[in-house]
């Protein structure tokens, strides 16, 4: 298999189009055409982690954060970027990065965090708006299904936890094709009036090649009929953040005990005790003090993320209590991910979880 082929099952996973636009997700050096040998899956991609590549016999390193974040200007080894670049290109080793996008796919970081602290009744805490098109095609009675399901096979109609999603209607339609037309239904020149159903699905707008490619070949028309609406609808499978609740009431020391247990961590940062029982969670791995707000609307007593400065632990105002992890911490979990995903698809191709710890930043 190629590396391509590794990769894209990632990506059918996380999409690229779903990463921020700060973002440098995606293939960083090498090759999807290079034959993939095994992959090293890490949260960063750092000079130990490609010797570690190398020793294991690995051309594939899988990263969550990019270790190109901004752009390369030369290439003569003067930081840990430049070295770490230079030698997975001297060994033929590919570096990709998967980092906001699986941050803001309902299965991806979040949900993993969420699985490791037992909590249930998950949800995005931040929905992306501006990520669904709905798709309007009338089709004849005779291959209405035959259309619908094939729309469905590539990914249309999908609605959080409901799948096959659509709205049908019947009436009828109107054509007349020109002397040059071989029209399915009808004659060229003559008026036609047959019965269609009006059929209305959404899918995700990065799907959108996908979706009309599916329509054009199920569809029987010469020229198919098709609208396509851009929605404002939030997509409940793609966001930031995710809210959940603890199977039972935890006290609040006891809730903290029980974050570092599941992190690992010797020490958290966190706001003073709010005196109230902590049920409802909101978490985002890495940096999330973009959230609080939400978590607080949310009705979260607890908010779990990392990269909180000083005068951010006032902004919780005793509404909820506010738990610094550290950034590797909350994002530790990410390559057991990456490890599910591939093993689920290729059960015998060679994949390690990195033994480096690539975490800066240590305590004394």
């Amino acid at each position: 298999m190629t590396i391509g082929d590794i990769l894209q099952e990632l990506e059918n996973f996380a999409a690229p189009a779903y990463q921020e636009d700060y973002d440098n997700s995606g293939l960083l050096t090498g090759s999807r055409s290079w034959l993939a040998s095994g992959a090293i899956l890490t949260v960063d991609c750092t000079e130990e982690v490609i010797e570690e590549a190398i020793q294991n016999k690995c051309n594939l390193v899988i990263a969550h954060h990019p270790i190109i974040f901004s752009g390369l200007k030369k290439l003569i080894g003067s930081d840990y970027v430049q070295r770490t670049i230079i030698k997975a290109i001297k060994h033929d080793i590919a570096i990709y990065a998967c980092h906001t996008n699986l941050d803001n796919v309902f299965l991806g970081v979040n949900h993993k965090i969420a699985e490791k602290l037992g909590l249930r009744n998950l949800r995005l805490l931040a929905p992306k708006t501006g990520q669904l098109k709905k798709l309007v095609t009338f089709v004849p009675q005779s291959h209405h299904q035959q259309v619908l399901q094939a729309l469905f096979d590539a990914g249309a109609g999908h609605m959080g936890d409901y799948d096959q999603c659509s709205f049908n209607l019947e009436g009828t339609g109107t054509f007349r094709g020109s002397a040059g037309s071989t029209p399915f239904i009808g004659k060229p020149g003559e008026l036609s009036r047959e019965k269609e159903i009006r059929l209305e699905t959404i899918y995700p707008k990065q799907e959108e090649t996908r979706i009309l490619t599916a329509l054009l070949e199920a569809h029987p028309y010469e020229e198919v009929a098709y609208d396509l609406y851009p929605l404002q609808n939030n997509f409940a499978r793609v966001g930031s953040g995710m809210m959940g609740e603890m199977a039972e009431e935890m006290e609040e020391t006891a809730f903290l005990q029980h974050v570092k247990k599941t992190f690992k961590v010797p020490i958290i940062k966190h706001t003073p005790l709010i005196g109230k029982p902590i049920k409802q969670v909101a978490l985002c791995g890495g940096s999330g003090q973009f959230l609080l707000k939400q978590a607080l609307a949310a009705g979260a007593q607890a908010y779990l993320s990392a990269d909180f400065k000083y005068h951010e632990f006032f902004d919780a105002e005793g509404r909820l209590l506010l738990v610094d992890t550290g950034h590797f911490e909350s994002e530790q979990f990410t390559p057991e991910i990456f490890y599910e995903i591939i093993k689920k698809k290729f059960s015998t191709f060679a994949i390690h979880l990195s033994k480096i710890n690539t975490n800066p930043v240590n305590y004394f």
